[in-house]
């Protein structure tokens, strides 16, 4: 059988396991597209062809022994360059931590493992994970494989650039501000944020998170179709007691009446024409799926919550980051940091209350919010995928880029799922929606993600456009 790698992960593990194909030649044809495609994206930083094969081996040895596999069969997935896989560097991006060997799997990269799929490789991501934009000193660059004049977003730009291309069917990113629906936004694929203690994680080989990170970051897959993302999220989120924010929340809750709101400019979110326009025909797909859809002028506060967050995720421990990032010397995080300063500094014992007791408001506003809606679509961004670098190019660039990712920054602070579903292309610029709900609301979610789904997606995978 010809291009396993073009396969959706569900009907790949459909035919590992009626061993219709073997693992073995999931892997191969995985690594062979690795090789044929990387070099001009440079999306996987690290992978081991023989580790792979040996992975695979032994799922055809299991499915051989009668056992079950796992819903995620001989699948080749890719894992960020930011959690610890064990005997690979989590170098998040950083000369400082190319020889930070993991002793141990993050839950999520065990809880891939649990469920059949094949590590095919590491993805890149900018150093920290700080940016919407993937490059660093370590790795270098990653290029958007639609257009490389366009970021492949960040911070889990190698994972989008990778599982658009078909570099594995799955790809596992993080996500505090929008670093899985950006880089699916950019790409031309999907990406879910899940709810806070969803997915559980922990990274042994670094210390403990502040409380910022704790509470706003979390782990999810990007993938080409929401079935896959479905099927994937059942994977990452088994137990692990690794991490104490895990929750045994079912994966599917009550029903709801199929109601929406659509906002398209979230707390005086200036929203382009052409984000608009795809904002709004996602909301005419879920009318034509039965759903009803409610235009409304504003969503519970956004622009609030992306204070309190940017204070939580970059003010706490302003300085030591300040100092870590100097001593590495990456130019994308030093202008994170500083031209953040005065957004999140000074972080004293005052406002670091008042950020937890503002969070439990906010929270409580959109869970309320949720009661009469079972989701709300929204811009991904104000605007199309940025070109790459924009950020650094002046101040000006800097500020633009921080006010059209309002969506991204905001939900995290509450802790809410979103999902980024790809829509289409303004020209060589993909385009899509966001979607969120209540928390442990992802099958919502999804539900409408594979509605709007239906009525049309850009082509993937693809071979990267030069």
């Amino acid at each position: 059988m010809q291009d396993l790698w073009r396969l959706s992960a569900a009907d790949l593990a459909t035919l590992v396991k009626s061993k219709k194909v073997s693992a073995r030649e999931a892997a191969r044809a995985g690594l062979a597209r690795l090789d044929a495609v990387n070099p001009k994206l440079n999306a996987v930083i690290d992978h081991r062809p023989e580790d792979v094969l040996k992975q695979a081996d032994a799922v055809d040895a299991a499915i051989a022994r009668g056992e079950d596999p796992g819903v995620l069969a001989g699948v080749p997935v890719t894992i960020k360059a930011n959690v610890d896989q064990e005997g690979f560097a989590t170098t998040n991006g950083l000369k400082l931590q190319r020889d930070l060997i993991a002793r141990e799997d993050n839950p999520v990269v065990a809880n891939f493992r649990k469920a059949g799929a094949v590590l095919l490789g590491r993805t890149n991501c900018p150093a920290f994970s700080y940016r919407w934009f993937t490059t660093n000193l370590v790795h270098g660059d990653t290029k958007n494989p639609r257009d490389g004049s366009l970021t492949p977003g960040g911070s889990s730009g190698g994972a989008g650039s990778a599982v658009a291309v078909g570099i594995g069917h799955i790809a596992h990113g993080t996500d505090i501000a929008g670093s899985i629906r950006y880089p699916a936004y950019a790409c031309g694929v999907h990406g879910l944020r899940p709810t806070l203690g969803r997915i559980p994680a922990f990274n042994a080989a670094l210390p403990e998170r502040p409380i910022g990170p704790q509470i706003m970051a979390v782990s999810g897959p990007l993938a080409r179709t929401v079935n896959d993302i479905r099927i994937s999220l059942a994977a990452m989120s088994a137990r692990d007691v690794r991490d104490p924010w895990w929750m045994p929340a079912p994966l599917e809750g009550p029903a709801r009446p199929k109601r929406a709101a659509l906002c398209l400019n979230p707390d005086g979110l200036a929203t382009t024409p052409e984000v608009k326009a795809a904002v709004a025909d996602a909301g005419k797909r879920l009318e034509r799926a039965g759903w009803t859809v409610e235009a409304i002028e504003n969503t519970p506060p956004m622009r609030e919550a992306v204070e309190w967050q940017t204070k939580l995720w970059l003010g706490d421990g302003y300085e030591a980051q300040l100092e870590m990032a100097e001593r590495e010397g990456d130019p994308g995080a030093l202008a994170c940091l500083r031209g953040n300063r005065a957004r999140v500094t000074p972080l004293d014992q005052a406002n670091y209350a008042k950020a937890l007791i503002r969070r439990a408001t906010l929270t409580r506003d959109w869970m309320l919010f949720f009661e009469q809606y079972a989701v709300v679509l929204t811009p991904v961004s104000g605007e199309l995928p940025f070109p790459d670098q924009l950020d650094l190019k002046d101040d000006e660039s800097f500020e633009r880029v921080w006010e059209a990712q309002l969506p991204q920054i905001a939900i995290p602070f509450m802790g809410l799922p979103g999902l980024v579903v790809s829509t289409g292309l303004v020209g060589k610029a993909p385009v899509g929606v966001h979607i969120v709900s209540g928390r442990y609301r992802e099958d919502l979610c999804l539900l409408a993600g594979e509605a709007i789904e239906a009525g049309g997606v850009p082509p993937s995978p693809i071979d990267p456009v030069d």
